[in-house]
């Protein structure tokens, strides 16, 4: 199974806002954000993508197909550990889902911005929490750090996130 990084253009600004509505309808499950009026989660960061240094949004495509995206800061999740990236976002459609496409994505991302990483994960995410432990440490050699209910790291609703330190 062929799986390629494509950066977004901003010109597929609209397409990459698509999926995240998507993501974000997924993901309320565990964070508890409600839709606007509008029946929309939104995503206020989205311009910063093409508007500010140092945020990169890539498409994961399968076979050419678009399976999800990856989102990607310098900006730290804690701020009292030096970071050159952050996982912003991470997203792979349920058909593409168990079948290597977010390892290989992950790896992928993570051979272009070489550097000391931040990833945060909400603890009920229980999909979630078994993909980043496992696909860190395969990548690392098991050489992380995990923190687990770090301050200052609140979703939503109001649980602290998970945060991973690492090395690319």
């Amino acid at each position: 199974m062929k799986v390629e990084l494509k950066q977004v253009l901003e010109d597929e600004k609209e397409i990459l806002k698509n999926l995240l509505e998507k993501y974000d309808y997924e993901f309320s499950q565990w964070d508890r954000r409600d839709v606007n009026s509008l029946g929309l989660y939104g995503y206020r960061y989205l311009d910063y993508y093409w508007n500010e240094d140092k945020r990169w949004a890539y498409f994961i495509l399968v076979e050419g197909k678009l399976a999800g995206f990856v989102m990607v800061i310098d900006l730290p999740e804690v701020d009292d550990r030096d970071t050159d990236f952050q996982m912003a976002e991470f997203f792979v459609m349920y058909k593409y889902r168990r079948l290597g496409v977010g390892k290989q994505a992950f790896f992928k991302v993570l051979d272009i911005h070489k550097g000391r990483w931040q990833l945060k994960r909400h603890p009920a995410n229980l999909a979630s929490v078994h993909f980043w432990n496992r696909v860190i440490s395969e990548y690392t050699n098991g050489n992380y750090e995990i923190d687990e209910a770090y301050p200052r790291t609140e979703y939503d609703d109001g649980t602290l996130g998970d945060v991973f330190f690492f090395n690319s």
